[in-house]
């Protein structure tokens, strides 16, 4: 089954903080294996809001939060002082969270989902 209007990374974020308008570009163009995770989820139904902190210092905090309607809350959080290594750390570890998730929720996966859909 294939969704009609996927979520993607350009239709869903927000940017916060210490990051600039002309940042969205290229963080949507990094981030084509998180829009691949988002692809089974409504366009209508997925927030990405990305928090930066004290940008280019020694304090630099990066937070990708997402909210993916009927599930709890997603955060990933980087410390690293190099912008594009933060980045990639909230984007490598929030695929892991939503893979997780996905997982947790197939039937065959989850003993009492398999009890209630057979």
């Amino acid at each position: 089954m294939t969704n009609q209007h996927p979520a993607t990374v350009a239709d869903s974020l927000s940017l916060h903080g210490d990051i600039h308008d002309d940042d969205f570009g290229t963080i949507v163009d990094r981030w084509p294996k998180l829009d691949a995770r988002l692809r089974s989820f409504d366009a209508g139904a997925v927030s990405i809001q990305l928090f930066v902190k004290e940008r280019a210092t020694e304090s630099q905090h990066i937070t990708l939060d997402v909210k993916i309607d009927g599930h709890n809350p997603l955060v990933a959080t980087s410390s690293n002082t190099d912008f594009d290594q933060g980045l990639n750390e909230v984007r490598d570890e929030m695929i892991r969270q939503i893979t997780d998730m996905k997982t947790k929720n197939e039937p065959r996966n989850n003993k009492h989902l398999r009890e209630t859909t057979t």
